[in-house]
């Protein structure tokens, strides 16, 4: 076999000669991977095909290198049909193209004239291909007319997923047949669900998501921020627990998780609340089963395990999982089930594709999965959409006769007429969509700019900017000048919410705020250097609630406007203000430095996504020398404090800009959203609607150069896989 060359060669004249000769397509592939348009693993996986099986077809390899490039980009696989049509979204081009001479020619000049029917006659090869089941490297799935290509693990990823997904739509409750009557749960969902919708006809979607959910054994939630997820997912819990205890078996085993650390937190915050509101009395009096129940000692006791049954503790999947370092093996898995009855996961639009199918494989047969999340939110990092894509329908509702008449029984409750479809398919009725935001009111801009940019609505966005809401900010501000972008990340920039007063919640709310105020809690709040250690936990638990009232949020990673752009120009701002000083920090390390974990250390007990603040405390072998470490909230919700030295911390950036990405499941007091001055491909609908509702009180949009919010509105994420149900 001819040697692949690994050297750059000369462009080749002919554009379609490597559609014809493996020799010619590595010509290309190389040029790709120089401009970056293309992954060196992706060029690697091609070149194992070919020494695998020297006669393959260069369109077949061709199809392989981008397939596996397609997976860096989100997708699970390679859609023939939509490559064809828009061949260029293929690779990773340059927004406005290649600038440098002499550029390689685009999958479109190379695929010029290719039909379908030609290059899906490329890929018949038994030995690299087949359409399922076997061992071949790739797999061509889906109808014939639109066909896609997989890289066998993540084709087996979702038949998993199918496959575990069906079994628990179509297998009836184990012996709690009698208990899911909607007869039966009417009373207890009254209990639960107290309050009546605000107008006449008007649906409570709390009640009825918590009522659909209870007879499934998978379940989605899904809804905007404010919603009330939490509260649906807590009475859920409890009316699980209340039906169990009435017949007189023993509690389930309920777990909880969320993708990363922070998240996890923060379900465990929002849920430890929701408990110690539940009318847990109410529901006892309800499943006694003798009539000794309506006297007060057993109601109480009743009471009592219905609340120890409520767990609060929130795990991370992967430490749920008992995934190992370095390796893709999990402790749990389909012949060493998780221990559990209940799986609740919130936010689950993070959940990619292998995790996803990790975690079903793990559950008992009998177990229940609840998933909650917001559909409309950016989707995992790495490949695939899978709560988008499970949620597809959910906005029609598509419910048969038979959910609508049964929810009807059980809630009280009548669904209106356009959300019913005849031909709703099992995982329609499965899936609830709350619909009412009670953190964002009509009054609320930041609520209005979400629902805006989630509609793609660019009309609506000009009126909402001309309004002038009281809780929004839009700075524009010229590429070539950041004083302005330096004064809010330092002071908030309150002038540029001239009517803040009128803020709805402005009796709750504290004035937007910068950088500024956490620095300076850690100055002025500092204990004594002798003060003992609880003094300094208080002190971190003062400056971390503090620099949780402020966060810079961007869309990229690299350039100008990107975190590394960003974290500079805002360390340069706080220096000049003496707000901070690094000229003694070792290795990067100064006080005042907020870090983020990248990667889960289970050593540490740290997980991706977790933030700390690097303070000066008493040296431990020295207390009359000062010593750093970065301060991290504890992740059980305890509210203690986890003191790490810099030296053990081996993957952590420094976070005063963060993606947008990474800060999903936070929210923050005040957010600044700072789009790019150019256009990106990253720059999408979901990641501004995502960046919009990090926002708790205050949302500042920086917009550089002549502004992204339009692009980026008309742009969406489509990621391709074989999960969607076709409408």
């Amino acid at each position: 076999m001819t040697p692949l060359p690994n050297s750059l060669p000369p462009v080749h004249n002919d554009t379609t000669a490597a559609r014809h000769t493996p020799e010619a397509l590595f010509e290309l592939l190389n040029q790709w991977v120089a401009r970056g348009w293309l992954r060196a693993l992706d060029r690697a996986f091609a070149a194992f095909l070919l020494r695998e099986v020297n006669d393959t077809h260069p369109l077949l390899l061709l199809a392989a290198a981008l397939a596996s490039h397609q997976l860096g980009r989100g997708h699970v696989c390679l859609d023939l049909s939509q490559t064809l049509l828009a061949p260029d979204l293929a690779l990773s081009l340059p927004p406005d193209g290649d600038t440098p001479n002499d550029p390689p020619p685009l999958p479109s000049q190379v695929m010029a004239g290719l039909t379908l029917a030609k290059w899906q006659a490329a890929l018949a090869h038994p030995t690299l291909v087949s359409n399922g089941p076997g061992n071949t490297p790739l797999v061509l799935a889906g109808e014939h007319q639109r066909p896609r290509l997989y890289l066998r693990r993540y084709w087996h990823y979702e038949q998993q997923i199918h496959q575990q997904l069906d079994t628990r739509l179509n297998t009836p409750d184990d012996g709690l047949e009698a208990s899911t009557s909607p007869d039966r749960l009417r009373p207890l969902l009254d209990t639960l669900f107290t309050h009546p919708a605000q107008l006449p006809g008007e649906i409570d979607w709390q009640k009825a998501a918590c009522a659909l959910a209870s007879r499934s054994r998978f379940a989605v939630i899904t809804g905007g921020p404010g919603t009330g997820k939490t509260t649906t997912v807590v009475r859920l819990l409890a009316l699980l627990q209340a039906r169990q205890l009435g017949l007189g078996l023993p509690a389930l085993r309920i777990r909880l998780a969320a993708p990363t650390g922070k998240a996890a937190a923060r379900l465990n915050e929002s849920i430890a609340g929701q408990v110690d509101r539940l009318p847990l009395d109410g529901l006892a009096r309800h499943i006694g089963q003798h009539p000794q129940a309506d006297q007060d000692a057993t109601v109480t006791s009743i009471t009592t395990q219905l609340k120890h049954a409520i767990p609060t503790n929130v795990s991370t999947l992967h430490r749920l999982l008992g995934a190992r370092p370095g390796t893709r093996r999990l402790h749990y898995h389909r012949h060493r089930p998780l221990p559990l009855d209940v799986l609740v996961v919130d936010e689950a639009s993070m959940i990619d594709v292998s995790l996803m199918a990790a975690m079903l494989d793990a559950l008992p047969p009998h177990a229940r999965l609840i998933l909650l999340g917001d559909k409309d939110q950016l989707a995992s990092v790495e490949a695939g959409s899978v709560l988008g894509d499970l949620c597809a329908r959910a906005e029609a509702g598509h419910y048969t006769p038979a959910t609508a008449e049964w929810l009807s029984t059980a809630s009280g409750q009548s669904l209106p007429s356009n959300m019913c479809d005849d031909t709703g398919q099992p995982l329609d009725q499965a899936i609830s969509m709350l619909r009412l935001s009670h953190r964002f009111t009509a009054d609320s801009g930041i609520g209005q700019l979400a629902e805006a940019v989630n509609a793609g609505n660019l009309i609506a966005l000009d009126h909402i900017w001309a309004t002038g809401y009281a809780d929004l900010s839009h700075l524009r501000i010229k590429s070539d000048n950041r004083s302005r972008l330096a004064e809010l990340t330092i002071s908030g920039y309150p002038e540029g919410f001239p009517r803040q007063a009128a803020h709805p919640a402005a009796s709750q709310a504290l004035p937007p705020v910068g950088y500024r105020h956490y620095l300076e809690v850690m100055h002025s709040q500092r204990p004594a250097q002798n003060a003992a250690s609880e003094r300094f936990d208080d002190w971190a638990s003062d400056v971390l609630a503090a620099h949780g009232r402020f966060q810079l949020l961007c869309a990229l990673r690299r350039g100008p406007w990107g975190v590394e752009g960003l974290n500079d120009s805002v360390r340069t701002a706080l220096e000049k203000e003496q707000l901070i000083s690094t000229a003694n920090g070792l290795h990067q390390w100064y006080a005042g430095r907020p870090v983020l974990v990248t990667g889960n250390d289970y050593g540490l007990g740290l997980m991706n996504g977790d933030i700390g603040i690097t303070l000066s405390t008493p040296h431990p072998e020295d207390t009359t020398q000062q010593a750093l470490r970065v301060a991290f909230p504890a992740s059980d919700g305890t509210g203690h404090i986890k003191w790490v030295l810099p030296s053990r911390l081996k993957s952590v950036d420094t976070v005063f800009a963060m993606t947008v990405h990474k800060s999903q499941g936070s929210e923050f007091d005040h957010t600044a959203l700072v789009l790019p001055d150019a256009p990106s491909p990253i720059l999408t609908r979901e990641l501004v609607y995502t960046g919009i509702t990090r926002a708790r009180h205050w949302l500042t949009l920086v917009e550089p150069g002549r502004g992204q919010l339009s692009d980026a509105v008309k742009r969406r994420v489509m990621r391709v896989s074989g999960l969607s149900i076709s409408p």
